[in-house]
């Protein structure tokens, strides 16, 4: 584990919830049961990011077909995984084995068709997948791909005892496996010990949630169960979150700066236009994007 020393990082007013909002439950590439967290109606809401998808099972049956060869363009996706083993391939010649504690980067850009392909047979499978939009300008660059194993995220413990997995961002001093200019995003990965407290200064421009997948956490005397996402209020007099548990919990902790621009969405295509939108079908259909 690649431990890096933090800076104190204090709130004076945590932001309040706005809302809680439970996944849906879903299937998505050759079968996959998954839960779509964030949805399509929540995109301008949540803007930039455009999905999270939490995924978690000891049945084969619900993961072993994976995702096979399918397209993107427009916006990023990463995928951090709690626990297993998944390979990604691509047109663009990028290949990786994402395992426990990974994270697979990849920026679709101006397109291309890859797999994400389950390597094992037995065991758990979980993790997240979220889909970062890129800013109209940057929406047909050439794609890019990085795949991180554990030990290359950086990691900290504060005082109180929260292990912290910086995944994107900025964070106590601390600079996370990937950052962006214009979206600035956010991702952490907290480790709660009954009875701690996590603090982190946000913008108040930013938008931002977490997602609890273990235990139960407090914000602003409000609780959030696990399996449940809480949308944070952008609320003008404060100056960041604090998550309190009173049991041991792990919490995804996300934020980006906002585009405000118009998203289109198509399936697997993000763009800002449906003409846009419909240049990707036709370009995909044509094998430019292979």
């Amino acid at each position: 584990m690649k431990e890096t020393i933090f800076q104190t990082e204090s709130v004076t007013q945590s932001r309040p919830i706005e809302r809680l909002v439970a996944g849906q439950a879903t299937t998505d590439g050759a079968g996959v049961n998954l839960i779509r967290v964030l949805t399509q109606p929540l995109q301008q809401r949540l803007d930039p990011f455009l999905m999270l998808d939490a995924f978690g099972s000891d049945d084969p049956d619900d993961y072993i077909a994976g995702f096979p060869d399918h397209p993107h363009r427009g916006f990023e996706t990463v995928t951090y995984m709690i626990a297993g083993r998944m390979l990604h391939r691509d047109s663009a010649g990028h290949e990786g084995l994402i395992e426990t504690g990974g994270v697979q980067w990849m920026t679709a850009g101006s397109g291309l068709v890859h797999s994400e392909i389950p390597q094992q047979a037995q065991g758990r499978m979980e993790g997240f997948q979220l889909w970062l939009n890129l800013p109209a300008r940057e929406k047909m660059i050439p794609p890019w791909y990085r795949n991180f194993t554990a030990n290359e995220l950086p990691r900290f413990r504060t005082e109180a005892g929260v292990a912290v997995t910086v995944i994107a961002g900025v964070t106590h001093g601390v600079t996370g496996a990937v950052t962006r200019e214009t979206t600035a995003p956010l991702f952490l990965d907290l480790h709660l010990p009954a009875g701690a407290r996590f603090e982190q200064a946000l913008p108040i421009e930013q938008n931002a949630f977490i997602y609890v997948y273990r235990g139960a956490v407090g914000i602003a005397g409000q609780s959030v169960p696990s399996q449940r996402m809480a949308i944070l209020a952008n609320d003008a007099h404060t100056d960041g979150v604090a998550i309190e548990a009173a049991e041991e919990a792990r919490v995804l902790l996300i934020a980006g700066h906002p585009l405000r621009e118009p998203i289109a969405q198509h399936g697997p295509f993000v763009m800002n236009t449906m003409q846009e939108i419909q240049q990707a079908v036709r370009d995909y259909s044509a094998g430019r994007l292979a």
